[in-house]
């Protein structure tokens, strides 16, 4: 949520926040001050944020890592690709260490969330080439031995085979019915505009967290590769439209806690 607010609403911003206006915008989801006070500290022992002190106050930003960290996950939830495929699976073969799980548990998220299924334990697939963000996500474990290729399979029997092994569509499918039957009808009371102030901004966000585990399970097939009556993309349809219809509510509210904030502290000064 802390990552959330920074980059869908202080971007613009300049990046940065004080740490009792994070404390003002978080009680919209019911967390407490202490809470926020201990992610906030985590995130920048993490390098995710950085901190000064402004007074008597504490002004966090976020760090170069942070930005490619929220850019990179952005990218996976916004930019869904739908267009048409050339054939060509673009594969990660890997070898780590047995005592090195945590980092091979790593591997294996990082290659979900681009996309990669596993056709064995060690070998991932995508359709999509995105072979070098795999690489360049680990290219400082020495640890970590990966070989990277590109192939055709014997055909479309073949390519279909493939993917029932490497990824279970149906569960998938089930949970974009389930976004679907939460999200869709909300639709019309958001183009209605029923929702504002804080409502709009918690709304947003929690439509933001059910759909973001998506990337993470979805590798985003070619059309002819999936099921017939596939969700997935019509789920996305709805997060793209409810996402734009919520924003100039959400991003009212947090820009109306921040001035008055602002205004206090001219008021004080």
């Amino acid at each position: 949520m802390v990552f959330d607010i920074l980059a869908g609403y202080l971007r613009h911003r300049g990046g940065e926040v004080r740490l009792r206006n994070l404390v003002s915008l978080m009680r919209c989801f019911d967390i407490p001050e202490t809470t926020v006070r201990v992610v906030a500290m985590r995130l920048r022992n993490d390098g995710w944020l950085s901190s000064l002190r402004e007074g008597r106050e504490t002004v966090y930003t976020v760090t170069d890592a942070g930005w490619k960290l929220l850019d990179e996950g952005s990218d996976r939830i916004f930019n869904r690709p739908f267009g048409p495929w050339d054939g060509q699976w673009h594969m990660v073969i890997y070898s780590v260490p047995e005592m090195e799980r945590t980092l091979r548990d790593q591997l294996r998220k990082k290659l979900s969330w681009l996309g990669f299924g596993p056709l064995s334990a060690a070998i991932w697939l995508s359709p999509h080439d995105r072979r070098e963000q795999v690489l360049t996500a680990f290219a400082d474990q020495p640890s970590v031995q990966m070989d990277v290729f590109r192939a055709r399979s014997m055909g479309l029997e073949a390519d279909r085979s493939i993917v029932s092994r490497a990824w279970d569509l149906e569960a998938l499918d089930r949970a974009y019915v389930e976004y679907l039957e939460v999200y869709r009808p909300r639709l019309v009371a958001y183009r209605a505009g029923e929702l504002g102030g804080a409502d709009a901004l918690v709304e947003r966000m929690k439509l933001i967290d059910d759909y973001r585990g998506f990337p993470f399970s979805d590798p985003d097939l070619p059309p002819e590769l999936l099921p017939v009556g596939w969700h997935g993309r019509r789920a996305h349809e709805v997060f793209l439209e409810a996402h734009g219809l919520l924003r100039p509510a959400a991003e009212a509210y947090v820009g109306s806690v921040l001035d008055v904030a602002v205004a206090a502290e001219q008021e004080a000064g």
